[in-house]
């Protein structure tokens, strides 16, 4: 009975081993993140240690620039870079577009597939008025799962085909992975295909399209953070953003911005 008990611990170590480090994965307590862009998928993330300064992401500039990405721009100068994502149309895209125009403000919106679908008079508007129409992905898959290149360029081109069907022109290279989420393989990826990634330098929780914030909430996050470079992603689904848009840009250029196109960004 004995020698009997003693195997059967034998052969549970193993899956006690196995249990033990799934267990640990699910429950640590992230590292502090490192100055190199990981091999391995990551999400972007940003800290802001003061307010009114560039916040600290878990890439640097230079580490992103070797891959041409960015996530912020010139820090010596008082210049921002206004940026959208677009995962459908929710009523309140022309309402920020009417904002930029009224500010000659140029933008960047990152759409997806079915916001072409379903919203082609809109995508056009877009490019007619002088944005950069940016490639999110057909689907909006984790593109971090994806390390095969022709899928991750089927994502690409899909979206790409249908945008010069839409406006006979063609999709400008400019990529934003879904969710932030990336790896040094992507970022190669999309280098090798002529694009230039575009992360994000301020952004806030407005994505919630049955729990929005207030505007009061949203001035309290996005003027104190503001900083010189920085590029804005704010979602076009938020009634909230198109609401303050005008009154934004308005403090925005009473502070002494102006802004500008990712074009101006990429040529840093």
């Amino acid at each position: 009975m004995l020698q009997r008990m003693r195997n059967l611990a034998l052969l549970m170590l193993p899956v006690l081993f196995l249990a033990g480090m799934l267990y640990l994965q699910g429950n640590s307590i992230p590292a502090a993140a490192p100055a190199v862009i990981p091999a391995s998928a990551d999400n972007w993330g940003l800290s802001f240690p003061n307010e009114g300064q560039s916040p600290v992401g878990n890439a640097t500039a230079e580490d992103l620039a070797q891959y041409g990405a960015w996530f912020l721009g010139d820090t010596s100068e008082k210049v921002i870079y206004l940026t959208f994502d677009c995962g459908y149309e929710n009523g309140y895209t022309e309402k920020i577009l009417d904002a930029l125009k009224k500010h000659n403000a140029p933008a960047a919106f990152f759409v997806v597939g079915n916001m072409i679908e379903t919203a082609p008079d809109i995508i056009r508007r877009m490019a007619e008025e002088g944005h950069i129409v940016g490639n999110h992905t057909f689907h909006h898959p984790d593109m971090s799962a994806i390390s095969d290149q022709a899928a991750f360029q089927k994502e690409l081109d899909s979206l790409a085909d249908l945008y010069k069907e839409t406006t006979g022109e063609e999709l400008p290279r400019f990529y934003r992975p879904p969710q932030g989420k990336y790896s040094r393989e992507n970022l190669k990826q999309a280098q090798a295909l002529g694009y230039k990634t575009v992360f994000w330098s301020l952004a806030y929780v407005d994505w919630y399209t049955d729990n929005q914030p207030t505007a009061e909430q949203a001035y309290a996050k996005l003027l104190p953070r503001i900083h010189n470079g920085a590029v804005v992603l704010l979602h076009s689904t938020s009634r909230t953003n198109a609401d303050i848009l005008d009154e934004l840009l308005t403090k925005w250029e009473d502070m002494g911005y102006r802004f500008a196109s990712l074009e101006e960004l990429t040529e840093i």
